[in-house]
Parts: structure tokens; C-alpha cells; sequence
């Protein structure tokens, strides 16, 4: 499935009205090229006002058995449940943002089929160990990604018009820090952070596994990294940003998981990128080099390292207020204001 085509000549007849705004050219700075961005992505000189979408795809990790983490497996499950009750940070975000949410179980361990209210996409009950095994078959990395697409589908059916796919995965710091080392060709030690908050030894012990299991996968083609690096989440995410970009949707990449999940749908399709704003730059190590390989420049520097989609999230409002003032701002000739050229 190939990408869907950008207007660039409808980006061109955006900031030609943009010109024509009651306010001195470039005055709103960012703001005026996001609306422009939107306007080439939408093919409409003024953009229609966003129809957010989130999905949190959720997954255990197998690597967890090497002390990576501060936090058990099990609370992969139990905030799976916080999101179904509405008690997290993204759910709080997506409320105050107006944005449908889902939760999708795509590979947690703790057996979730009897929980209502999320969406029932589990491959198997969390990935192998990455430093010894790959962290998924080729027919399970298959169906990871797909149920990303059919997530993202059903949401652009449903009147989306920009998606946001956020994550919850005990260990899946580990997984995106093999991820962005190998496709990014950096070394563990610049990308390698502390994750869910481990100690230094906690960090170090990390960055053994991250070195380990890219040693292991060297003699390997990129085309299999996801499948013998990844987590099921993260490929979830990934065929979540390939079935927006083939149908014309933009997406807002989050985080640090979320940034490894678009390096690696790049690998897929290799101009993905035109097609995803960047929210901000993680506190995580490595989150500013994974942009950096992408050519995404974040919104905001705001200190953030939860995931969960929170920091896409939040910006939504400034997007929002991006496309508001290109549409509603009044004209110099309709407001009767001479402009500096008049």
C-alpha cells in the first residue's frame, strides 16, 4: 500500500492566505506553518479544524526477565485497566482535547479478554527476550502491525483526521533504545535512559542488554529489526502511521516508543515521515537523536518521559489554534486595514 501524495501547491496557495491575514507576515511563526502543513496534507487552502484520534496500543516484553525495568510486568495489565477506568494522564489529556480514544491489548501478558471497553487485538501474551530469541515471530509481527492498521482504518472511517498512537509496555524502553541504536546507528550509551526510573545500575545493566542483543541481530537485514527487536505494541504503532499515511491522514508522533515505532514504519515506507509533526523531545536519552533521523522538529521541550500518547496529546490544543486563526482570521481588505505593501 503506497503513501498517499501531499499538494504542495495547495501548501503554496495556503501561505499565499496567510499573506493576506490581519497581522505582520510570519508573525505567528510555527503556528503559520503548521496551518500551511495541514493545508497541503488536507489538499485545502484553509484546513478543516482537527478530529483527533488516540490509541494507546499496549504489550509485555520478554527482555523484562533481565532487570531492566523498575516496575514488574503486571502493571502493564493494571494501567490497562486505569485506561479503561479513565483515571491516567492520557485519558485526561484526550478529554480536555476532545479526542476519541482506544485502548488496544496487543500483547500483554495478564489475560485481558474479559475486560470491556478496550479493543481485543491480543497476538500473544508478551515478546520474547530480546537479548536471546527474536521478540516475535514473522507471522505475529505480521499480525501486530496489521491490527494497527485496522485500528487506524476504523478510526479515519469514523471521521479522524489526525491520529496519535501512544503506548504502554513495561521493558518497552529497552525494545525502542535497540530500535533507534540500530537504526539510527548510535551507540547504546547516547540512547540508553532510565527508562521508568532505574538506578545507574539499573541503566548500566541496560545498556549490556541494548549492546548484546544488537550483537546478535548485526549480520541482520534492517527489514527484520522490528521482528527481532521490537515489542508487539511498538509494531502496532508502526502499522498504525502506515495505514494513516496511505490514506491521507497526518499523525502526531509522541515520545521516545513512539519515535522508535516511526523509524521502523520508515523502514516500510521510506517517505513516512512527510506524513507525522513530532509533539516533543523526551527526557529519555536518545528521543532528540531518533527525531533528529527522521527530520521531525518538536513542538515543545517540556521535561516529558510518560508516553502514553500524553505528550501528543497536549500539544493538540496548539495545532487546533493553528488551523482556528487560518481560518477565522479576518483578511486586510475584509477588515478594511491597509497592509505594509498598501
Amino acid at each position: 500500500m503506497s503513501l498517499s501524495t501531499i499538494d504542495l501547491n495547495m501548501k503554496a496557495a495556503a501561505e499565499a492566505w496567510q499573506a493576506q491575514l490581519t497581522k505582520p507576515r510570519g508573525s505567528l511563526g510555527r503556528l503559520e506553518v503548521i496551518a500551511c502543513w495541514f493545508a497541503a496534507r488536507q489538499g485545502k487552502v484553509i484546513p478543516d479544524p482537527l478530529q483527533p484520534h488516540i490509541a494507546v496500543f499496549a504489550g509485555d516484553h520478554g527482555v523484562c526477565a533481565e532487570g531492566v525495568s523498575a516496575y514488574p510486568s503486571v502493571v502493564t495489565g493494571e494501567m490497562v485497566k486505569n485506561f479503561v477506568r479513565g483515571g491516567a494522564a492520557i485519558n485526561v489529556l484526550a478529554r480536555q482535547a476532545g479526542a476519541a480514544l482506544d485502548v488496544v491489548d496487543v500483547g500483554v501478558s495478564t489475560d485481558l479478554s474479559d475486560v470491556a471497553g478496550i479493543v481485543h487485538a491480543n497476538v500473544r501474551h508478551g515478546s520474547g527476550n530480546l537479548l536471546t530469541e527474536p521478540a516475535m515471530q514473522p507471522d505475529e509481527l505480521a499480525t501486530a502491525i496489521q491490527a494497527g492498521r485496522d485500528v487506524a482504518q476504523r478510526a479515519i472511517d469514523s471521521g479522524a483526521n489526525l491520529l496519535i498512537a501512544g503506548d504502554m509496555g513495561i521493558g518497552n524502553t529497552t525494545a525502542s533504545a535497540c530500535l533507534i541504536c540500530r537504526l539510527t546507528d548510535a551507540q547504546p550509551e547516547s540512547v540508553v535512559g532510565y527508562g521508568t526510573g532505574v538506578d545507574d545500575a539499573g541503566r548500566a545493566r541496560k545498556i549490556a542488554v541494548v549492546s548484546a542483543a544488537l550483537h546478535r541481530v548485526a549480520e541482520l537485514p534492517d527489514s527484520t529489526i522490528l521482528q527481532q527487536l521490537g515489542g508487539l505494541e511498538i509494531a502496532a504503532m508502526a502499522g498504525y502511521y502506515l495505514q494513516a499515511a496511505a490514506a491521507g491522514v497526518p499523525v502526531v508522533v509522541d515520545g521516545f516508543i513512539a519515535a522508535a515505532a516511526a523509524l521502523t514504519a520508515r523502514v516500510i515506507e521510506p517517505d513516512i515521515a512527510q506524513w507525522m509533526l513530532a509533539s516533543h523531545v523526551s527526557e529519555e536519552q536518545g528521543h532528540q537523536l531518533a527525531l533528529n533521523a527522521l527530520g521531525l522538529e518538536p513542538l515543545i521541550d517540556f521535561g516529558l518521559r510518560l508516553g502514553e500518547g500524553s505528550g501528543a496529546a497536549l500539544v493538540l490544543p496548539l495545532l487546533q489554534s493553528a488551523i482556528a486563526l487560518h481560518r477565522e482570521m479576518a483578511t486586510f481588505e475584509d477588515a478594511g486595514v491597509t497592509d505594509q505593501d498598501g
